[in-house]
Protein backbone atom coordinates (compact mmCIF):
# COMPACT_ATOMS: atom_id res chain seq x y z
CA UNK A 1 0.00 0.00 0.00
CA UNK A 2 2.92 2.67 0.68
CA UNK A 3 4.33 1.75 -2.29
CA UNK A 4 1.69 2.49 -4.44
CA UNK A 5 0.80 5.82 -2.84
CA UNK A 6 4.24 6.78 -3.39
CA UNK A 7 3.77 5.84 -6.71
CA UNK A 8 1.03 8.17 -6.87
CA UNK A 9 2.71 11.10 -5.52
CA UNK A 10 5.44 10.42 -7.96
CA UNK A 11 3.01 10.58 -10.88
CA UNK A 12 1.91 13.80 -9.30
CA UNK A 13 5.37 15.24 -8.61
CA UNK A 14 6.03 14.42 -12.19
CA UNK A 15 3.03 16.05 -14.17
CA UNK A 16 3.57 19.61 -11.57
CA UNK A 17 7.16 19.68 -13.44
CA UNK A 18 5.69 19.39 -16.51
CA UNK A 19 3.45 22.26 -16.31
CA UNK A 20 5.65 24.35 -14.81
CA UNK A 21 9.19 23.82 -16.41
CA UNK A 22 8.05 23.44 -19.99
CA UNK A 23 6.49 26.46 -21.10
CA UNK A 24 5.38 26.91 -24.24
CA UNK A 25 7.35 28.99 -26.78
CA UNK A 26 5.69 32.48 -26.93
CA UNK A 27 3.71 31.96 -23.98
CA UNK A 28 4.04 32.09 -20.03
CA UNK A 29 3.56 28.94 -17.52
CA UNK A 30 0.44 28.26 -16.74
CA UNK A 31 -1.45 26.90 -14.36
CA UNK A 32 -4.07 24.16 -13.72
CA UNK A 33 -6.28 22.77 -11.26
CA UNK A 34 -9.32 20.23 -10.83
CA UNK A 35 -10.76 17.48 -8.94
CA UNK A 36 -8.82 14.85 -10.59
CA UNK A 37 -6.02 14.20 -13.00
CA UNK A 38 -4.47 11.44 -15.14
CA UNK A 39 -2.09 11.43 -18.08
CA UNK A 40 0.33 9.75 -20.27
CA UNK A 41 3.63 10.52 -21.82
CA UNK A 42 3.89 8.00 -24.67
CA UNK A 43 5.93 8.74 -27.18
CA UNK A 44 3.56 11.18 -29.81
CA UNK A 45 0.53 11.00 -27.86
CA UNK A 46 1.66 13.12 -24.54
CA UNK A 47 -1.44 14.31 -23.14
CA UNK A 48 -2.89 15.53 -19.65
CA UNK A 49 -6.48 15.08 -18.55
CA UNK A 50 -8.15 17.00 -16.25
CA UNK A 51 -11.80 16.20 -14.71
CA UNK A 52 -13.89 18.26 -13.08
CA UNK A 53 -13.57 21.60 -12.35
CA UNK A 54 -11.43 22.11 -14.73
CA UNK A 55 -9.32 25.05 -14.79
CA UNK A 56 -6.28 26.81 -16.75
CA UNK A 57 -4.75 29.70 -16.44
CA UNK A 58 -2.36 30.69 -19.56
CA UNK A 59 -1.25 34.75 -19.77
CA UNK A 60 -4.26 36.37 -19.64
CA UNK A 61 -6.92 33.97 -20.29
CA UNK A 62 -8.44 32.29 -17.54
CA UNK A 63 -10.43 28.73 -18.97
CA UNK A 64 -13.09 26.52 -17.40
CA UNK A 65 -14.23 23.50 -18.34
CA UNK A 66 -15.94 20.05 -17.17
CA UNK A 67 -13.06 18.09 -19.02
CA UNK A 68 -9.70 19.69 -20.28
CA UNK A 69 -7.38 17.89 -22.13
CA UNK A 70 -3.87 19.79 -22.28
CA UNK A 71 -1.58 18.50 -25.43
CA UNK A 72 1.17 19.40 -27.98
CA UNK A 73 4.88 19.59 -27.72
CA UNK A 74 5.43 22.02 -24.45
CA UNK A 75 1.53 21.92 -24.02
CA UNK A 76 0.89 23.77 -26.30
CA UNK A 77 -3.08 23.17 -26.78
CA UNK A 78 -6.01 23.00 -24.33
CA UNK A 79 -8.64 21.30 -25.56
CA UNK A 80 -12.06 22.12 -23.36
CA UNK A 81 -15.31 19.92 -23.05
CA UNK A 82 -18.64 20.71 -21.12
CA UNK A 83 -19.80 23.93 -20.02
CA UNK A 84 -16.71 25.70 -21.00
CA UNK A 85 -16.61 29.38 -20.39
CA UNK A 86 -13.19 31.79 -20.26
CA UNK A 87 -12.22 35.19 -19.90
CA UNK A 88 -9.55 37.04 -21.29
CA UNK A 89 -9.01 39.44 -18.49
CA UNK A 90 -6.81 41.93 -19.88
CA UNK A 91 -9.48 43.01 -22.88
CA UNK A 92 -12.18 41.91 -20.81
CA UNK A 93 -13.67 39.71 -23.32
CA UNK A 94 -15.67 36.11 -22.18
CA UNK A 95 -16.61 32.77 -23.78
CA UNK A 96 -18.83 30.52 -23.51
CA UNK A 97 -18.89 27.61 -26.10
CA UNK A 98 -19.93 23.85 -26.01
CA UNK A 99 -16.39 23.08 -26.84
CA UNK A 100 -13.17 25.60 -27.17
CA UNK A 101 -9.60 24.99 -28.35
CA UNK A 102 -6.80 27.00 -27.40
CA UNK A 103 -3.26 27.23 -29.06
CA UNK A 104 -1.17 28.57 -26.35
CA UNK A 105 1.91 29.71 -28.92
CA UNK A 106 -0.13 30.91 -31.78
CA UNK A 107 -3.15 32.66 -28.94
CA UNK A 108 -5.91 31.32 -30.95
CA UNK A 109 -9.18 30.31 -29.80
CA UNK A 110 -11.94 28.41 -31.22
CA UNK A 111 -15.20 27.64 -29.84
CA UNK A 112 -17.73 25.23 -31.22
CA UNK A 113 -21.07 24.36 -30.40
CA UNK A 114 -22.91 26.80 -29.15
CA UNK A 115 -20.99 29.58 -28.75
CA UNK A 116 -20.37 33.51 -27.49
CA UNK A 117 -18.16 35.81 -27.14
CA UNK A 118 -18.73 38.78 -25.14
CA UNK A 119 -16.55 41.82 -25.89
CA UNK A 120 -17.59 44.18 -22.17
CA UNK A 121 -15.37 46.85 -23.50
CA UNK A 122 -17.16 47.60 -26.76
CA UNK A 123 -20.55 46.46 -25.51
CA UNK A 124 -20.83 43.70 -28.05
CA UNK A 125 -22.30 39.96 -27.83
CA UNK A 126 -21.58 37.94 -30.84
CA UNK A 127 -23.10 34.16 -31.59
CA UNK A 128 -22.53 31.32 -33.22
CA UNK A 129 -21.93 27.81 -34.11
CA UNK A 130 -18.49 28.41 -34.95
CA UNK A 131 -16.15 31.05 -33.40
CA UNK A 132 -12.39 32.12 -33.85
CA UNK A 133 -10.82 34.68 -31.75
CA UNK A 134 -7.51 35.82 -32.46
CA UNK A 135 -5.79 37.43 -29.60
CA UNK A 136 -2.71 38.76 -30.92
CA UNK A 137 -4.49 40.31 -34.31
CA UNK A 138 -7.70 41.04 -32.61
CA UNK A 139 -9.94 39.55 -35.00
CA UNK A 140 -12.82 37.28 -34.46
CA UNK A 141 -14.23 34.94 -37.23
CA UNK A 142 -17.88 33.91 -36.67
CA UNK A 143 -19.44 31.11 -39.11
CA UNK A 144 -23.19 29.49 -39.08
CA UNK A 145 -26.31 31.40 -37.33
CA UNK A 146 -24.40 34.59 -37.01
CA UNK A 147 -26.04 37.08 -34.62
CA UNK A 148 -24.22 40.48 -32.77
CA UNK A 149 -26.13 42.29 -30.32
CA UNK A 150 -24.89 46.02 -29.53
CA UNK A 151 -27.57 48.83 -28.07
CA UNK A 152 -30.25 48.57 -30.04
CA UNK A 153 -28.82 47.33 -33.64
CA UNK A 154 -28.83 43.47 -34.11
CA UNK A 155 -26.74 41.92 -36.97
CA UNK A 156 -27.50 38.29 -38.74
CA UNK A 157 -25.46 36.55 -41.08
CA UNK A 158 -23.80 32.86 -42.07
CA UNK A 159 -20.18 34.48 -41.85
CA UNK A 160 -18.88 37.43 -40.19
CA UNK A 161 -15.63 39.17 -39.58
CA UNK A 162 -15.14 41.44 -36.01
CA UNK A 163 -12.20 43.72 -36.24
CA UNK A 164 -12.04 44.41 -32.75
CA UNK A 165 -9.37 47.34 -33.08
CA UNK A 166 -11.00 49.38 -35.66
CA UNK A 167 -14.62 48.58 -34.67
CA UNK A 168 -15.42 47.14 -37.74
CA UNK A 169 -18.25 44.20 -38.52
CA UNK A 170 -18.41 42.67 -42.47
CA UNK A 171 -21.13 40.44 -43.00
CA UNK A 172 -21.78 38.15 -45.79
CA UNK A 173 -23.88 35.30 -45.72
CA UNK A 174 -27.55 36.49 -46.15
CA UNK A 175 -26.67 39.52 -44.00
CA UNK A 176 -29.29 41.48 -42.15
CA UNK A 177 -28.98 44.51 -39.96
CA UNK A 178 -31.64 45.88 -37.65
CA UNK A 179 -31.54 49.17 -36.36
CA UNK A 180 -34.68 50.21 -34.36
CA UNK A 181 -37.18 49.89 -36.52
CA UNK A 182 -35.02 50.00 -39.61
CA UNK A 183 -33.59 46.50 -41.75
CA UNK A 184 -31.49 46.65 -44.28
CA UNK A 185 -30.32 43.98 -46.69
CA UNK A 186 -27.41 43.46 -49.21
CA UNK A 187 -25.25 40.80 -50.46
CA UNK A 188 -22.31 42.38 -48.13
CA UNK A 189 -22.70 44.65 -45.21
CA UNK A 190 -19.76 46.73 -43.22
CA UNK A 191 -21.12 47.98 -39.72
CA UNK A 192 -18.99 50.56 -38.29
CA UNK A 193 -19.92 49.77 -34.47
CA UNK A 194 -18.40 53.09 -33.22
CA UNK A 195 -20.59 54.75 -35.35
CA UNK A 196 -23.50 52.34 -36.18
CA UNK A 197 -22.75 53.63 -39.76
CA UNK A 198 -23.81 50.65 -42.32
CA UNK A 199 -22.56 50.29 -46.10
CA UNK A 200 -24.07 47.87 -48.19
CA UNK A 201 -22.77 46.13 -51.46
CA UNK A 202 -24.71 44.10 -54.10
CA UNK A 203 -28.27 42.94 -54.22
CA UNK A 204 -29.42 46.33 -51.79
CA UNK A 205 -32.60 46.46 -50.00
CA UNK A 206 -34.36 47.76 -46.92
CA UNK A 207 -37.24 49.41 -45.24
CA UNK A 208 -36.50 52.69 -43.19
CA UNK A 209 -39.51 54.00 -40.88
CA UNK A 210 -39.76 57.57 -40.29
Amino acid sequence: MKRQLNKVWVLFAFFCFMFNALPCEGADTFTFRADSMTGSKALGREVTILSGNAEVKSDNLLLRAERIEIHGDDNQFVDCMGSVSGVEEEKDILFFADRLRYDRKLKIARLEGNSTLEDRQNEIVARGRFIEYDDNAEITVMQISVRLFKDDMVCRSEYAVYYRNEKLLNLSGFPVVFKKDDEFRADRIQVDLDTDDVSMEGLVSGTIKN
